[in-house]
Order: structure tokens, then C-alpha cells, then sequence
């Protein structure tokens, strides 16, 4: 990671090595915890960020669904990522984390009590599975993890909690030589990828599973939103492993990964074993939007 010159923290800019915490930190303890990944691009008009709006909703509601009572307003948090992005130096397209967290003042399961903490860190990023990986594609492994029960977990909050799953399922993934996992649900359809919504092509159409077990993904919605303006068929369908192994294409979504094609799930090479026609596409489209070339989409991004 390339550390930035500042990060903000409960209302001031810090330096970078001074934003730091108590080891007893609450979150660090009992994990509840709520945070968003956003990005913003270097476009011909200056850094920009990408949904901010809606990232930052979301964040808001992750927060309201463990129960962390928020200190600022949206467009605070809003305003304070544009500042911290301001502040910092950049040269190439960032990654922004915001972070809500329960701090030091009070142990055990009970958290009403625990001091409210927010946090906002940016640094330059690239591309989060390689940029040979956006060109050629990755290996994925379905993982042996299945993905957090709806009825143990509150899956559509960005919870910290929930991503133990997917560390272990990413683990296990690059320990046996893949590049990332798929996690299935409880009843053995595709839910999503450790940090990403999963897509295929099939006879032209894309399918996406419905969020019923997955992070609500504002990168995914983008994707979709392309795809009807390409005239490629849309359907949210749930989506067996045998479905996946035998599709024409396949690819994953999501701010980190952005539109990252899979040549291989488990062993079996999909379609030609690269990036398929129809996601070739939908990169290039949802590049275009991210840079500031889709004039039907500007609202999407916050100039800095």
C-alpha cells in the first residue's frame, strides 16, 4: 500500500502514521464494524470520484443495520471524503475506505456504550486483481466456505464481521494456486465472490444472481444499467456451480475489481479461456463511464 499524506478521523486531517486507536478498541474485539470501498479516477478533468452519493448511502445503511449510531450527516462524510482527496497528492486513480467503528471505552458484547468513531483513508491503487488479470482473466476456485446465512448474518450491511468469510475463502483460494474464490449459498447456487458480484454469458444473455445472499453492489447496478444500453439481455437468476463451469463467459464485479473476466473456474477453462466478446464490452463501457467519456452517466461522478 502507498501511504498518503493524510487521512481524516473524527472531524480533523491526520498524518498518515499518527491516525491510530486504543488496542482495545471495541470493533478490534467484537467486529462490528461498517466501511465502504470507493473509487476515483484520474479523468481528462481531474480526479473524480464514482458514486460517491451512493457509496456513501450504503454506508449509512450498514451502519443502521448494527446498530451504529452515525455522528455526521451523509453529505458530511461526503464533504470529508472531497477534502481528504483534496488534501492528498494524487498522481494516478485512488481508493477511498471510509470506516465506522466502535472505539475504546467500554468491553464486552454490549456495544451501545462504546464511543462512535469515523475514519476516511485514501491511497493510490491499481488494479485490485492485476492488470493482466483485467486483460487475460483470473482462476477462480468455488470455495469450500459457503456464504454467510441471511438468518446468522445481515449480509446487505458492508460489515467488517461478515468478511472473515471471505478472507478465509480468498485464503483458501490462493493457497491451492487460484487467483480468488466463489462462494456458494447454503443451498449450493453462486452468491458472490469473497469482494465481488459474479456474472456469466449465456447464448448472449447475462445473468447475475438477485442480492438475496449478496452485497448489494452499486457496481453491479452500473453494469446492469450498460448492458441495457448495449442491448445485451438481462436476467437476475440464480446460478447452479455445473451453470458456471459451462458458460461462454464469466466475470466479476465490484469497486475493487471492476469488471474483471475469469478464464477458468475450478479447472474447467471458460469459454476461449480469456476475456469473452460481451465483457470485453462491458469493460470498455464501464471504463468509459468511470474516466468521464459517458455523457449520460456524469452524474456519477464528483469532480474534485
Amino acid at each position: 500500500m502507498n501511504a498518503s499524506e493524510f487521512i481524516w478521523m473524527d472531524g480533523k486531517l491526520v498524518k498518515w502514521d499518527d491516525a491510530k486507536v486504543h488496542v482495545l478498541t471495541h470493533s478490534l474485539h467484537y467486529a462490528n464494524a461498517v466501511f465502504e470501498g470507493t473509487r476515483a479516477y484520474k479523468t481528462n478533468k481531474g480526479l473524480a470520484i464514482f458514486r460517491l452519493q451512493d457509496h456513501t448511502k450504503r454506508l449509512f445503511k450498514s451502519a443502521k443495520m448494527t446498530a451504529i449510531n452515525v455522528p455526521y450527516t451523509q453529505k458530511e462524510l461526503e464533504d470529508a471524503q472531497i477534502e481528504l482527496l483534496r488534501a492528498n497528492k494524487y498522481n494516478g486513480n485512488v481508493y477511498i475506505r471510509p470506516l465506522i467503528f466502535l472505539g475504546y471505552g467500554v468491553m464486552g458484547v454490549s456495544h451501545t456504550k462504546a464511543p462512535v468513531q469515523t475514519a476516511i483513508a485514501s491511497w493510490e491503487w491499481g488494479a485490485y486483481l492485476g492488470d493482466e488479470g483485467l486483460e487475460k482473466g483470473i482462476k477462480v476456485k468455488i470455495s469450500s466456505f459457503t456464504r454467510n446465512s441471511a438468518a446468522s448474518q445481515m449480509g446487505k450491511a458492508k460489515a467488517s464481521s461478515n468478511y472473515l468469510n471471505s478472507q478465509m475463502a480468498n485464503y483458501e483460494a490462493k493457497d491451492a494456486g487460484y487467483d480468488e474464490a466463489l462462494l456458494l449459498d447454503g443451498e449450493g447456487f453462486v452468491a458472490e465472490g469473497p469482494g465481488e458480484c459474479f456474472f456469466i454469458v449465456e447464448n448472449g444473455a447475462l445473468i447475475t444472481p438477485p442480492n438475496d445472499n449478496s452485497l448489494v453492489s452499486i457496481t453491479q447496478d452500473t453494469v446492469i444499467k450498460l448492458a441495457h444500453d448495449l442491448d445485451i439481455e438481462v436476467r437476475r437468476e440464480r446460478i447452479t456451480r455445473d451453470q458456471a463451469y459451462t458458460a461462454d463467459e464469466a466475470f466479476f464485479t465490484g469497486t475493487a475489481a471492476e469488471v474483471t473476466p475469469i478464464s477458468n473456474i475450478d479447472g474447467r477453462v471458460i469459454g476461449s479461456g480469456t476475456c469473452g466478446a460481451v465483457t470485453k464490452r462491458l469493460q470498455k463501457a464501464y471504463f468509459d463511464v468511470v474516466y468521464g467519456h459517458n455523457k449520460k452517466y456524469q452524474s456519477f461522478l464528483t469532480y474534485i
